[in-house]
């Protein structure tokens, strides 16, 4: 199964159209994954300014 990375928002989906924010820009060439659980509780989110629960790719290219 391959797993596209959106370039705007950086969220993971198996589909070529993010499920976030509904780009059709994505990639199947990046790394590093960050599962969030709850976005208002989370330092990291924060500072990925990440608002919306999901696993999102660290690096997209």
């Amino acid at each position: 199964m391959i797993e596209y990375a959106c370039k705007k928002c950086h969220a993971l989906s198996t589909e070529r159209k993010c499920k976030c924010c509904g780009s059709t820009e994505v990639s199947t060439n990046w790394s590093g994954v960050i599962i969030v659980l709850d976005p208002s509780k989370s330092k990291i989110a924060e500072l990925l300014k990440l608002r919306a629960p999901g696993e999102f790719a660290i690096n997209v290219e």
